[in-house]
């Protein structure tokens, strides 16, 4: 077999793996599914599943994840460019700058888009693992993911730019306002679901992201 054609055949094997876990979910709750009741219905071995992942909270964090990967190689270039930009002109006010100034910060960025786009696309499974019949593994395993992506990217970009390291307010480096921030956004995902999706991709982007950047704005002048 090429490596085409085993390329092909993991990842039909994983899609067929990820659709049943969703038509599972919708039938029963998350907790009551087993791997071989997944494997049953993709019509695959219980060790071709293991072979992939290792048990179904694997297989659900692969399907996250990947979301996660995509938001981070399409946010990075708009946090580079911020980056550059505020390094050849310099900011008596970099806090601002950042988050009220920079044209590149004011636009929503594709990858939050995108990142809503992945939740209609797998909707199903997030308003099944978000909702209240949910897995309280998964929320908690989402709002750390999403809370520590936020404090890794804000450190990176206001460490690399000021010896006054705004990011080490006590408000971000005991994880306060990136879990706050995380919270919202997965209310924000699990109504916008739950409501069948009143506002498009875009729409709810562009709220959620303008409500991060106000709370993060607001929060940098906050005296300690």
């Amino acid at each position: 077999m090429s490596h085409n054609s085993g390329d092909l055949r993991v990842r039909r094997t994983q899609k067929l793996l990820r659709e049943a876990l969703i038509a599972l979910i919708e039938e029963r709750s998350f907790d009551a599914i087993t791997v071989g009741e997944i494997a049953e219905r993709a019509m695959v071995s219980r060790a071709a599943f293991y072979r992939h992942y290792q048990d179904k909270y694997d297989l659900v964090e692969n399907i996250f994840e990947d979301m996660g990967a995509e938001v981070m190689r399409e946010i990075d270039p708009l946090r580079r460019s911020v980056v550059d930009r505020l390094r050849t002109q310099p900011s008596a006010d970099l806090w601002g700058e950042i988050f009220e100034q920079a044209p590149e910060a004011r636009a929503t960025p594709e990858a939050w888009v995108k990142m809503f786009d992945h939740f209609a696309h797998y909707e199903r499974l997030y308003r099944a693992l978000l909702g209240k019949k949910g897995s309280s593994w998964f929320v908690t395993r989402m709002r750390t993911f999403i809370a520590d992506m936020l404090s890794a990217r804000l450190q990176e970009v206001v460490g690399t730019l000021t010896t006054q390291r705004v990011a080490e307010k006590r408000v971000f480096a005991n994880g306060f306002l990136p879990n706050l921030i995380s919270a919202q956004l997965i209310e924000a995902i699990v109504w916008w679901l739950e409501q069948e999706r009143p506002y498009s991709s875009r729409q709810i982007a562009t709220y959620s992201y303008h409500l991060m950047r106000s709370a993060l704005r607001e929060a940098g002048t906050w005296e300690e």
